[in-house]
């Protein structure tokens, strides 16, 4: 199995800030020297407390922040045409009520990466290419002349996977793409995730702040820790052995989730 993921060394570092002159002063590490890598058709799920820095990690692989240092391959080359990067990595935002633009229909909203790439030659073919997109996500192709308001939390992240498969990616960011519904919902998501996966031969970074979410759905966990990844292994290994003092503690903390 290939690696479609590299990451090595990777460091993200934001300024503190002092004085008149705005000067940095000191360095708030997010993301602090991060080596791994994700296979073709693997989910690697992340895993840490808010504020360790795995939606930074997340959203620097992406290119959505710059990195400070480091190397991101993908499909065994460095990233350079951020354009075409951008139509293969795509991310599902962990928030349903503030990654949908309000003023549009989600017909424009899943349509709209569509436009950009070029990947529909008529109207018309771009309709039909998202009544499939809501189709495959379990919504009603008449949806797309509806706002994101008019739906609940569970429908509107739906509407955001929707958005996220519109380009046809290989790889997807998934962060925390559940933490914000009922545990019932996130049930439904996690196993929408798991069947798209399987039917479009996706990859998936699963960022989430417990383990219990990634046990359904990881082959491998990184247990990130003040920017590090302080444990990596196989998520039954994690479940059965872990190491590090840090993941015994996430595994006390986290109670089970019904799927």
């Amino acid at each position: 199995m290939s690696a479609l993921l590299e990451v090595k060394n990777l460091q993200t570092h934001f300024p503190i800030r002092a004085g008149v002159l705005q000067r940095p002063v000191a360095w708030v590490k997010a993301v602090d020297g991060v080596t791994f890598s994700i296979n073709e058709g693997e989910t690697v799920g992340l895993v840490g407390e808010s504020g360790c820095g795995k939606t930074t990690l997340g959203r620097t692989i992406l290119q959505l922040i710059e990195p400070t240092a480091g190397e991101i391959l993908f499909n065994g080359a460095p990233v350079t045409d951020l354009r075409e990067f951008r139509r293969q990595a795509q991310m599902i935002f962990q928030d349903p009520y503030g990654s949908l633009n309000p003023r549009m229909t989600v017909g424009n909203i899943i349509g709209e990466a569509l436009r950009i790439h070029k990947l529909c030659a008529t109207r018309q073919a771009e309709r039909e290419r998202v009544a499939h997109l809501l189709e495959s996500v379990g919504l009603n192709p008449d949806h797309a002349r509806r706002y994101p308001h008019e739906f609940s939390g569970g429908q509107r992240q739906r509407i955001g996977i929707a958005r996220a498969l519109a380009v046809e990616p290989k790889f997807i960011v998934c962060d925390e793409p559940v933490s914000a519904l009922d545990v019932s919902v996130q049930a439904q998501i996690i196993n929408l995730l798991q069947d798209l996966q399987e039917k479009f031969k996706l990859t998936y970074l699963f960022i989430a702040h417990d383990l219990a979410v990634v046990e359904h759905i990881s082959d491998r966990v990184l247990v990130m820790y003040y920017g590090k990844v302080v444990e990596e292994a196989t998520a039954e290994e994690i479940y059965s052995r872990p190491q590090h003092e840090y993941t015994k503690k996430l595994l006390a903390a986290v109670p089970s989730l019904p799927i």
